[in-house]
């Protein structure tokens, strides 16, 4: 009996011995086993651990490993047995290819869970910024750009490997991708523009904003374009190659508004009333939130009036307070002017005719 069993495993076939595919067998069912147990016991574990902990990339890693399919740990699981019997070489080769793809897929989709890690990250941050909902369209476009690139390198490492020159591709990539450039080069020039914009934030959502002869709200800010809502109600629609190549004035990132404005009152007016008018103005200012007066001063005598000019600061760069505010301080001012007996001038124009003796 010992001598038949020491025959069968002695028994050659294909340059092996059966001892040999036992063997492999054994490593084999050993190896799918061991990653077995790595998957369903091992990860399981490390899921719960890192669940408890604030990191939020470990989680990621976490989901990157358990995703990882059975094609990959049943072709590793072969490949280790294999390692202890000899195998024709077109074997081989072609499971060495075979496990360079199954690789290369299980590499690039990790990376793309990065990938979208990192847009997620990057979508929250912006939305704390804004304080809500933001456009996340350049993101998620650059996002799949770099998807994009990463699965035409893993093709170009594939090809070669497989023994194909790769040079000629790449260099027809280039010409291509040259051609292409010219031929969309204003398309891609808004999208370079957007990610400008995007990463440099000269104005975000919200901002009132003047460009040129336009101003308005930014009401979205695209791949190719920005869009405004103006004043008078109708969207205006602005290319972000445009937005990148001309000066904007950015109102709301206005801290504090500098303000002048004039006033007259009646030639017939006495000294002492307009020797009183800035202590009137400076009471009126003394009492209104919002605001620092700077100077007031009887400016010139004009046509019609005595003018008096005004400077102040209101801290706020919303138009609408600021609005509220100069009206508070026109009707204070009417107010007191009326209760002092002084009148605002108007376009007069006084004859004065000399009889003859």
């Amino acid at each position: 009996m010992g001598t038949s069993i020491t025959g069968i495993l002695t028994y050659t076939i294909g340059n092996n011995s059966m001892r040999n595919y036992l063997l492999a067998m054994v490593v084999l069912v050993l190896t799918i086993l061991g990653l077995k147990i790595f998957k369903y016991v091992i990860i399981d574990k490390l899921k719960k651990i890192s669940a408890k902990t604030k990191a939020e990339i470990d989680d990621v890693l976490m989901e990157i490993i358990d995703g990882i399919g059975w094609p990959f740990y049943l072709l590793l699981s072969l490949y280790v047995a294999l390692k202890f019997i000899q195998i024709p070489a077109f074997i081989e080769t072609t499971l060495y290819y075979v496990a360079l793809v199954v690789v290369t897929y299980y590499a690039i989709r990790g990376i793309q869970e990065l990938i979208d890690y990192g847009t997620r990250k990057l979508i929250l941050k912006r939305q704390k910024e804004e304080k809500g909902e933001v456009d996340t369209s350049v993101i998620d476009l650059l996002s799949r750009i770099l998807k994009g690139v990463l699965w035409g390198i893993a093709v170009i490492l594939i090809l070669s490997n497989l023994g194909y020159d790769v040079s000629t591709l790449i260099a027809g990539f280039g010409i291509g991708g040259i051609a292409v450039a010219i031929a969309l080069q204003n398309i891609l020039g808004d999208i370079f523009s957007s990610f400008s914009i995007y990463f440099d934030k000269p104005f975000r959502v919200g901002d009132f904003i003047v460009v040129g002869s336009d101003l308005g709200v930014v009401k979205k800010i695209g791949i190719k374009t920005t869009r405004l809502q103006s004043l008078w109600g109708q969207e205006i629609v602005i290319s972000n190659r445009e937005l990148t190549s001309t000066r904007i004035n950015n109102y709301k990132q206005m801290r504090k508004r500098r303000i002048h404005f004039t006033f007259g009152v009646v030639y017939g007016t006495s000294t002492k009333k307009l020797r009183k008018i800035p202590e009137i103005v400076k009471k009126i200012f003394d009492k209104i939130e919002l605001t620092e007066l700077d100077r007031v001063h009887f400016k010139e005598f004009g046509d019609f009036s005595l003018n008096f000019e005004v400077a102040y600061y209101v801290d706020t760069g919303d138009y609408n307070k600021y609005m509220d505010v100069q009206q508070e301080i026109n009707l204070a001012l009417k107010e007191r002017f009326e209760k002092e007996g002084i009148k605002f001038a108007y376009p007069t124009q006084t004859v004065f005719v000399n009889e003859a003796e």
